[in-house]
């Protein structure tokens, strides 16, 4: 930060105006700046839900690309603008290539783009497969907490997806004040289970695991069920499943039918942004034509205009919003910079004379 910052004064000085800088940050230091802040990433994440609710936000559709040779793939493009303290623009680009998987590669890869507000400039490009996941996590941390106060607080939490996200979520369940009497695990692949299981018992957690042969099983012994697959349509179809009434973290947005999400009470991030691309909620409007099924959005149970019933399964959706990227990605950037560790390219604007 001081080389920005003296860069500037000496363009101020010579009446020149300050060059504009970039930064590369890298995974080890975007992983660096948020360890151990999952508190102060939650209460940034429903700063930043609350500043999109009042409208100090621009987070247009996401744009999906696909590949006619690769239809499981995909790269998604979620530009967005937030106010506030944050104040600043930009674009995530995150691929979703579930074929990784096999190959011991993770499905997701991304970089965060970040634009100065006044410029337009971008100042900086961050390896972002960890912001997102950070900010999935603190998400659901937040959907947790808050869908559940007027609730009995779960006590038995089960994965379905045992991948990174799913990861994330426990360190930020574990390190915002949950602690569970049992952890329910299931996976398709016996082999991500148990790789689950082993970062929970390196993370320290003491609580007893159980690794369940059917989301059935891990459903109906859990009251905080997370959904964190790479499921492409329903696999989930039987309401009863849910008949004890649990909280549901539908972090992955395609694994419930129908059926199960008009037995339930619904609450998503963004009401526009979470209807579409065939996501759970999407299929339930093309199938009733409406949306009364929805309960209201997580900020609206923030603000007091909506409640989570107690009385039936409450599914949380949360599209991911790029509002959230934003805001995450330039507290690391500002850690960094604080740090005085900023990468920054030479030269990269190169050629910045109006006239030539």
């Amino acid at each position: 930060m001081t080389d920005l910052l003296s860069t500037a004064a000496e363009a101020a000085g010579s009446g020149r105006p300050a060059v504009p800088t970039f930064a590369v940050i890298s995974g080890e230091q975007v992983q660096k700046a948020l360890s151990g802040s999952e508190k102060q990433l939650v209460e940034l994440v429903e700063a930043t839900y609350k500043l999109h609710g009042a409208g100090d936000s621009v987070n247009p559709p996401s744009y999906f690309l696909r590949f006619p040779d690769r239809p499981s793939a995909r790269i998604i493009a979620l530009p967005a603008s937030v106010g506030g303290s944050v104040r600043v623009d930009g674009m995530k680009w995150i691929s979703s290539f579930p074929e990784n998987v096999r190959e011991g590669l993770p499905r997701a890869s991304a970089v965060l783009i970040l634009n100065d507000h006044d410029t337009g400039y971008p100042f900086a490009c961050l390896e972002s497969s960890i912001i997102s996941a950070t900010r999935t996590a603190a998400s659901a941390a937040l959907a947790a907490d808050w869908l559940s106060r007027n609730r009995p607080r779960p006590t038995r939490v089960g994965f379905v997806g045992t991948g990174l996200i799913a990861r994330y979520i426990h360190t930020f369940l574990a390190r915002t004040g949950w602690s569970f009497e049992a952890i329910g695990v299931h996976d398709l692949s016996a082999e991500s289970a148990e790789g689950f299981c082993g970062y929970l018992r390196e993370s320290g957690a003491t609580e007893p695991v159980a690794v369940h042969d059917s989301a059935e099983a891990l459903i109906r012994s859990s009251d905080l069920v997370v959904f964190a697959t790479v499921a492409g349509r329903p696999h989930v179809t039987a309401p009863a499943w849910f008949a004890h009434n649990p909280l549901v973290l539908h972090v992955s947005l395609r694994d419930l039918a129908p059926e199960v999400l008009l037995a339930s009470a619904n609450f998503v991030d963004d009401v526009e942004h979470c209807l579409k691309a065939d996501t759970s909620p999407h299929l339930v409007e093309q199938l009733t034509g409406d949306r009364d099924f929805l309960n209201g959005t997580l900020n609206d149970v923030m603000l007091g205009r909506a409640a989570p019933p107690t009385d039936r399964p409450v599914v949380f959706s949360p599209f991911g919003l790029g509002v959230l990227d934003l805001a995450v990605g330039k507290y690391v950037y500002d850690e960094v910079a604080r740090a005085g560790q900023l990468r920054l390219i030479d030269d990269f604007f190169h050629d910045l004379r109006r006239h030539g």
